[in-house]
């Protein structure tokens, strides 16, 4: 995994920040000294009344939103857990995915054994919904460039829905087999789009973030 990156803020009001997390950064502290650095760290070192409002896996980069103050936190959590902010991620997937768009509808829970790893189970996993775009096909690379949008929020949700439909998602050093893990210095997932009502005002909000990859 390269050095993360520098963090771009690329909005700021009374009430909300949205930024783009690069690569290789964590959302929020781990445990220990050596992980402290982090998203809301940075975000809080620029603005002290910032909150965490959702998280991106470390080795995804992209659009993140942080609210200012408790109040707008507790709004825009309400917004996420109703299902009201929109999310978009573009990812490099291995194979060619077929069809053209459709939805991946499959169960996911945690894998106790294999922390912090999530699995597909009917039986005891929680409803997990993707619905997928299929951008361009490389058929000289065997790679496809998809569109996602999850309408659940399940942790690494993207990354088991492609790997179960045969499409691993390339540098996934998580999900993906090492020979596609070698075929990206990185994991090739960037939250590419975030639309949301403002958390005061109400009025829409949409920004976009171009993958760079």
């Amino acid at each position: 995994m390269p050095a993360p990156g520098a963090l771009a803020v690329v909005h700021d009001d009374a009430d909300c920040i949205v930024v783009v997390k690069p690569a290789g950064l964590l959302s929020v502290p781990g445990r220990g000294e050596h992980l402290q650095d982090c998203v809301a760290a940075r975000v809080q070192s620029l603005f002290g009344d910032a909150l965490v409002v959702h998280r991106l896996d470390m080795a995804t980069s992209g659009l993140m939103l942080f609210a200012r103050g408790a109040a707008a936190q507790r709004l825009l959590s309400i917004a996420f857990a109703a299902r009201e902010v929109h999310k978009r991620y573009v990812a490099v997937a291995d194979g060619l995915i077929e069809p053209a768009c459709g939805d991946i509808d499959l169960p996911l829970m945690a894998d106790w054994p294999n922390r912090p790893k999530q699995k597909f189970d009917r039986e005891h996993g929680k409803a997990s919904l993707t619905r997928y775009r299929v951008l361009a096909r490389d058929a000289a690379a065997r790679t496809t460039r998809v569109e996602l949008e999850p309408v659940t929020g399940r942790a690494h949700q993207l990354r088991v829905h492609l790997l179960s439909i045969g499409h691993p998602i390339l540098g996934d050093a998580l999900y993906a087999p090492p020979e596609m893990q070698a075929r990206a210095d990185r994991l090739l997932l960037h939250a590419s789009a975030l639309g949301f009502a403002h958390p005061v005002s109400g009025a829409p909000m949409q920004f976009e973030s171009a993958a760079p990859f």
